[in-house]
């Protein structure tokens, strides 16, 4: 009789602790973030020595907050994309390459040569990433930072960090705080996986009638996912960069502007007017957000869709007839990648 009130009082204790903290690990409350900083500043003008080369750098950050804030997880990464043409501004990158963000490239990024204290990219922004867990996004903006040169003007000066991180940190904090500004309640959250997929395929040769346009598109979702591996939540976004160019091959574009994200641009990005359901991009990737929460990845990859790309199942046909196949192969790579 004894052992079974010890067992009953001790199962009493355990519902009431659960009670306070709220769930399980597997099945607690968080808030999940996603965002990005894009950059054309490093696109090249031809000269007489070497033709023109335009350059999108875009770095997202996919974010869990605890309820107070704190971090829980982070995965940083950037797409470095370039799009090379000739003298005669043609391109000649190769527009259907399946392009390799920072993180993907791993060693062949070749930074380790370059480094002083001998670490690739990758593994400095994972020591970055380790870092910030427990802090909060205020924590992380107040680092102390140095200036190692021009080009680095944000470098870690905290003891944790000087022999893992000599890369600057600027737009890895401004990511984060965009991702934490804009996180959404996200039930069930086990993993957390960040997916990015970039095109080129849409840049543009000069012709008689026309000048050259350099086009990244950077798709990136953050997903949450539950204990079995479903899609407890996600966000997606895509960061689509123009550069355009003169007759004479130099950039015909302010190179220190923001580049928003559609979801950024809201009702700017001007899909409404267009749309035959009348609705915003930002309001379909939404409402296509909302429809694979609790679905397996592999039944959101063999989703129905139209020679257009878009959803042909009657769940989708009123709120989404945007394209999403970059948007289930950005899923698909933040599964790949979750952790």
């Amino acid at each position: 009789m004894k052992k079974t009130l010890s067992l009953v009082l001790a199962l009493s204790m355990l519902v009431a602790v659960l009670s306070v903290v709220g769930c399980t690990p597997a099945q607690r409350t968080v808030k999940l973030g996603l965002g990005s900083v894009t950059s054309i500043a490093k696109s090249k003008d031809a000269t007489a020595e070497a033709p023109a080369e335009a350059q999108a750098n875009t770095t997202v950050v996919a974010v869990v907050l605890d309820k107070d804030g704190k971090i829980l997880d982070v995965s940083i990464d950037t797409a470095q994309t370039k799009v090379a043409f000739d003298a005669d501004m043609k391109v000649t990158s190769d527009k259907e390459e399946d392009i390799k963000t920072k993180k993907e490239l791993g060693f062949d990024y070749g930074m380790n040569a370059r480094s002083e204290i001998g670490k690739e990219w990758h593994e400095q922004i994972a020591a970055l990433e380790d870092w910030m867990i427990g802090k909060t996004v205020e924590e992380v903006k107040n680092m102390k930072v140095k200036e190692r040169d021009a080009s680095h003007t944000h470098v870690p000066d905290v003891p944790e960090l000087t022999s893992s991180v000599t890369i600057t940190v600027q737009d890895y904090i401004a990511a984060l705080e965009k991702a934490a500004a804009n996180a959404v309640e996200v039930k069930n959250y086990k993993t957390l996986g960040l997916g990015i997929i970039v095109s080129i395929a849409k840049s543009q040769d000069a012709t008689e009638t026309t000048t050259a346009q350099a086009q990244v598109d950077t798709t990136f979702a953050a997903t949450a996912f539950d204990k079995d591996g479903n899609v407890a939540g996600a966000i997606i976004d895509v960061a689509q960069a123009r550069i355009p160019y003169d007759a004479e091959g130099k950039v015909a574009a302010d190179k220190s502007a923001a580049v928003l994200t559609k979801k950024e641009l809201k009702e700017d990005y001007f899909m409404k007017e267009r749309s035959e359901i009348g609705k915003e991009w930002y309001e379909q990737a939404e409402a296509f957000e909302d429809w694979m929460i609790g679905k397996s990845v592999s039944d959101i990859v063999m989703l129905k869709v139209t020679e257009k790309g878009n959803p042909d199942i009657p769940e989708l046909t009123s709120s989404v007839t945007i394209s999403v196949q970059s948007l289930i192969a950005a899923v698909q790579e933040s599964y790949k990648y979750k952790k």
